[in-house]
């Protein structure tokens, strides 16, 4: 049942729906918004499609009234709209930028039998359980898939956005070495796995907020950003596709005791990471390491790792 009342809008909005069930339940709200996204795609102006990510990915706070309860005027309505469309516009352009990254964006995605058995002994161990893959096996097999393009659509509706790579799990354990280290927004652990069974100590956390996607397993523990970097006080940092736009990166930059943090995620600001305090932070240093990003799978994502180090200042700060 679509909820109906600003109250109950806002509550179910608190859940993450789908741009699915969004625009279903809010169809005038969707057709304001996609005539908006429509016009801007046409114009394919960078500087305008910059500024609506901006604005699709700025998060506005109830004001107190909302807070203490004042949810039955008008201004309280107006106040969910609103957010109800900035949602639907950042889930509309981060599935804009997911179809030009894979070359999907219309119809139906599946594989047929020879590509689908191909893929799952590549990728996977069984099911949708993924294994670190072999380079040389990658080199050999991808090139026979000629439905390569529908992986990432199949597999990203079951919170899989990327593939590790055996050659970027080593690296990865040598960067980190014998430090203590926690995966944030770690999903289903499969990274945390990986780095575990190489003998990096690690602990995945997530806040379980994709239940309805994703099975979580025991080894991840239900603690959002912020509460596992307290719990375990790491020394490294690890998250792999943050969302974009996402609110807990800021506190590894504001957590002392970090020295390392890494990001695995996409080149395409629409679909992972918070790029603004990437930039805003200054007790970091950070680059991408392209012979890294090489060995995230597979390479149609345009995927990259970036490394933050710890400077010599650093604070915890961010430029005024």
């Amino acid at each position: 049942m679509s909820p109906k009342t600003p109250e109950q809008q806002w509550q179910w909005l608190q859940n993450g729906p789908r741009l699915q069930a969004l625009s279903e339940a809010c169809p005038e709200d969707w057709l304001l918004v996609r005539d908006e996204l429509s016009a801007v795609f046409a114009r394919r102006d960078p500087v305008e499609l910059k500024q609506l990510v901006e604005k699709a990915s700025k998060r506005v706070k109830p004001d107190a009234r909302f807070l203490s309860g004042e949810r039955n005027g008008r201004a309280f309505a107006d106040f969910v709209r609103a957010q109800i469309r900035q949602r639907m516009s950042e889930l509309a352009l981060r599935q804009y930028a997911f179809s030009a990254a894979t070359g999907v964006y219309t119809g139906k995605v599946r594989f047929n039998l020879f590509n689908g058995v191909l893929a799952q002994k590549l990728l996977f161990q069984h099911d949708l359980v993924r294994k670190p893959v072999s380079m040389r096996s990658f080199k050999l097999i991808w090139p026979l898939l000629w439905q390569k393009r529908l992986l990432m659509p199949l597999v990203e509706k079951r919170g899989i956005y990327c593939f590790y790579s055996q050659e970027l799990i080593a690296e990865l354990a040598k960067i980190i070495g014998q430090r203590r280290c926690v995966e944030i927004a770690a999903g289903d652990g499969t990274l945390s796995r990986f780095l575990s069974d190489v003998g990096v100590d690690i602990t995945a956390s997530d806040d379980f907020s994709w239940g309805k996607v994703l099975q979580y397993p025991e080894s991840v523990q239900c603690l959002d950003a912020t509460s596992a970097l307290a719990r375990f006080n790491p020394q490294v940092v690890i998250c792999s596709w943050p969302p974009s736009g996402n609110r807990f990166e800021k506190q590894i930059f504001r957590k002392q005791g970090v020295e390392t943090y890494i990001v695995i995620g996409s080149h395409s600001r629409f679909i992972t990471g918070n790029w603004v305090d990437y930039e805003a932070q200054i007790a970091f240093d950070w680059q991408e390491d392209p012979s890294l990003s090489n060995l995230v799978l597979p390479p149609e994502l345009k995927a990259g790792v970036w490394i933050f180090q710890r400077n010599a200042a650093g604070c915890g700060g961010y430029e005024a």
